[in-house]
């Protein structure tokens, strides 16, 4: 395309000439700090991601407070999107949501009145039917302090209202709630901790900046889930406080009951945080798996019985069970036992950086002074400005009668206001020189004169003048007080540990998480007794195992009902060869101990099998294939014989032979040297060869020709003739009889019948 003249009104000095993928790379990183800084981390210093910022700071603006009713979720979260958050209502909703839980959060943040959903992972209920208010704490200790300037704000998306770049928090809300969040090439991840020990980690910092990570987890012990269960690897949590990173191990809490018929049951009282949601339901899944596929036969029954009141998830044993035993397996083979990765990832100076647990609170204790310093100043202006006015009017007081001799003198407001703050006296009337002489003496501020001029009459009664007196005593205090403070690293120090022992006392809780040194779940695996068994697959595909008393009890039976019928080992494996070419392994011990007349399960569930992917067309026991060799036939006449000993493999699929493109597996059968083989073809061609002719290859060789077809012929079927045997099959109401023809070499046409 050839290459366009810009217009003359553009100057050339305009047009800027740029590498694409520059633009690209800048482009793209322009999108992942704004997802990284403006979405998916939290502050360190108010430990909150925008949409929970915005969010409480929306609830907070619409009077919605801890002691008045609650509003509708869907009132909050649109007015939330149209002033503060452009970004769809399902991410306010679910952020709403979230600190509303209390299994979610050590400290929720919202109080949510309806169905905020639940620890087993139902889903709250829609934004139209729940309700909600703030929490005290968040109200008093989070959005308390706006009203004195202690924060910057900046404008909204359109530029329409103000939103806070921060909220005054005056916790370290990152550790105390924690904190998960997925940005572009980065993500974090902060387990929640106790308050109580949070904030007496914060006053062990103020009073000692220099105390490491040992010291100070002397105070904060580790992380507290709202859940409970216990952290196992206390050992290494110094090392994952010092980096902010590193695994933390979980464990559900266990003690055992005694129930009906003396049967033990092992009950789970608490859960790994990691189990919030659909983990419990998996879990209970993992745990009848465990008994389906007899890794364990003491579990007898398990239930949930957890409510309000808690977890509560009981399994039954068997008498006389090894309840430790069980008890191990269960916490090895289920997320009873899991991890939590811990990166504590946050902004902290407007970049994103990994914190250790002192960094944390060193920059919100900085975070602390800074809100303080800015907080007193303001209290310091309007104490300064009150003294002012306080002055004036005890002044006033002093001289009343002169003063209401200025306004019963003057015409207007100005004139009397001017002659107070400047003792301009001309125009006003004065009963004497003196009084006159005395106006012209005045001086007080403008404020004061606003004050004097806006001052009712019953002020000037006695005890009213005494009032006002204590009143700037105290105005008096106050700024020294605050002089104090902002002066004094120490005083603000002293009145920032006050505030955090006051909010300890009122707000703190028992620690739930225990902390201990657990060494990982043992696993000792008895060994399964290896038994005879009958391995039962019917025309569905659906597959069990019976006993061999039960088979011979019922043989007719049994065998009437099944397609394939093999006697095994109870430890044994059965190969399921493919018209794909394909294997795939089912686990004998995979498959139900079954009653005659029960159904048994699809092999499609305990294998990598598909029946409505592909159509098996041979089964056969590992072990026989060990001494055994397979003949493979495939449609376009392709022909081989395998060591069985090739497929006794770990893996649960793998390619038994290589195919030809648009080729597919017509037969597998257990080779029989001294047999024949016998092609039939599609346009009705039989050809007759010694099975001795068929070279032995390897499973991932394609094989060689057996038949040569004609243009658009195939195979049809491939039948294996025994030494001496006889066999017909019917061809246009007829029977060939196979077993008179003659045999002839391999790769030719044979003969049309």
């Amino acid at each position: 395309m050839p290459r366009t003249k810009a217009p003359e009104a553009v100057p050339s000095g305009e047009i800027i000439e740029t590498e694409y993928s520059s633009l690209m790379k800048k482009s793209y990183i322009d999108y992942a700090m704004s997802v990284i800084i403006a979405r998916a981390l939290p502050d360190v210093r108010d430990g909150l991601k925008p949409v929970q910022r915005r969010t409480l700071y929306d609830m907070y603006e619409l009077g919605i407070r801890w002691d008045r009713p609650y509003r509708k979720s869907a009132r909050i979260v649109g007015d939330t999107m149209g002033k503060y958050h452009p970004h769809g209502d399902a991410s306010i909703y679910d952020a709403l949501v979230v600190m509303a839980q209390d299994f979610k959060k050590g400290l929720p943040l919202v109080d949510g009145h309806g169905n905020f959903g639940s620890i087993e992972g139902d889903g709250a209920a829609a934004m139209r039917y729940t309700e909600a208010r703030l929490q005290k704490i968040t109200q008093e200790y989070f959005l308390g302090d706006l009203d004195k300037d202690v924060v910057d704000f900046m404008p909204n998306f359109d530029e329409t209202e103000k939103e806070p770049v921060v909220l005054p928090v005056q916790i370290p809300n990152l550790l105390v709630n924690g904190a998960e969040g997925i940005a572009v090439g980065m993500a974090t991840s902060i387990p929640p901790h106790n308050l109580s020990e949070v904030i007496d980690g914060c006053i062990a910092y103020m009073k000692d900046p220099d105390i490491n990570t040992k010291q100070m987890m002397q105070y904060v012990k580790g992380p507290d889930f709202p859940t409970g269960g216990i952290v196992c690897n206390a050992s290494e949590l110094e090392e994952i406080y010092s980096t902010g990173v590193g695994k933390l191990r979980l464990r559900g809490k266990t003690v055992v009951e005694q129930g009906k018929n003396g049967k033990p049951l092992l009950v789970v009282t608490e859960i790994p945080y990691t189990m919030i949601g659909a983990g419990i339901g998996k879990f209970l899944n993992d745990v009848a798996k465990l008994v389906e596929t007899r890794e364990t036969t003491d579990i007898t029954d398990i239930s949930n019985q957890s409510s309000k009141e808690g977890i509560r998830i009981v399994i039954e044993l068997k008498k006389g069970a090894d309840v430790e035993a069980v008890e191990n397996l269960i916490m090895k083979k289920t997320r009873l036992e899991d991890t939590f990765g811990v990166n504590m990832l946050a902004v902290a100076d407007g970049k994103p950086e990994t914190l250790g647990l002192v960094p944390v609170i060193r920059h919100s204790v900085e975070f602390q002074y800074e809100i303080c310093t800015r907080k007193y100043n303001t209290l310091l202006a309007k104490e300064r400005e009150k003294k002012e006015i306080q002055e004036g009017l005890i002044k006033a007081c002093d001289c009343i009668d002169l003063i209401i001799e200025i306004l019963r003198g003057s015409k207007t407001r100005p004139q009397a206001k001017d002659c107070l703050v400047n003792g301009v006296t001309e125009g006003i009337r004065f009963k004497s020189e003196t009084s006159k002489k005395d106006a012209a003496a005045l001086h007080f501020t403008n404020k004061q004169a606003d004050a004097i001029l806006d001052m009712r009459l019953y002020r000037l009664i006695g005890l009213e003048i005494d009032a006002l007196r204590k009143d700037y005593a105290e105005t008096m205090a106050n700024i020294a007080s605050y002089t104090d403070i902002l002066s004094n690293r120490s005083s603000m120090a002293k009145v920032i540990i006050s505030n955090l022992k006051k909010l300890k006392k009122e707000f703190a809780a028992p620690r739930k998480t225990e902390i201990q040194e657990v060494g990982e779940a043992v696993l000792i695996e008895k060994p399964v007794e290896v038994t005879d068994v009958y391995t039962v697959i019917d025309r569905f595909f659906y597959a069990k195992t019976i006993d061999e008393a039960t088979y011979e009890r019922n043989t007719e039976a049994v065998e009437a009902d099944a397609r394939y019928l093999f006697h095994v080992k109870s430890d044994d494996r059965i190969a399921i060869f493919t018209e794909r070419g394909n294997m795939h392994i089912l686990k004998v011990s995979d498959l139900p101990a079954a009653k005659l007349r029960d159904k048994g399960v699809p092999i499609d569930n305990v294998s990598n099998f598909d029946s409505s992917q592909e159509e098996a067309v041979f089964l056969e026991p590992i072990s026989s294939l060990l001494t055994e060799k397979l003949l493979f036939v495939t449609k376009k006449g392709n022909i081989k014989v395998v060591d069985g000993s090739e497929f006794d493999v770990s893996r649960r699929t793998i390619a038994a032979t290589k195919l030809m493109e648009g080729d597919i597996v017509l037969s597998v059968f257990v080779h029989d040297p001294q047999s024949s083989i016998i092609f039939e073809s599609d346009k009705e061609y039989f050809l007759r060869i010694a099975s001795a002719e068929i070279p032995e290859k390897k499973k991932a060789a394609v094989g060689v020709r057996g038949m040569d077809l004609t243009k658009g012929d195939e195979l049809k079927a491939v039948y294996m003739l025994p030494e001496g045997g006889t066999m017909s099959v019917p061809v246009h109401e007829r029977k060939v009889l196979l077993d008179h023809l003659k045999i002839a070499g391999r790769a030719t046409k044979g003969s049309k019948k």
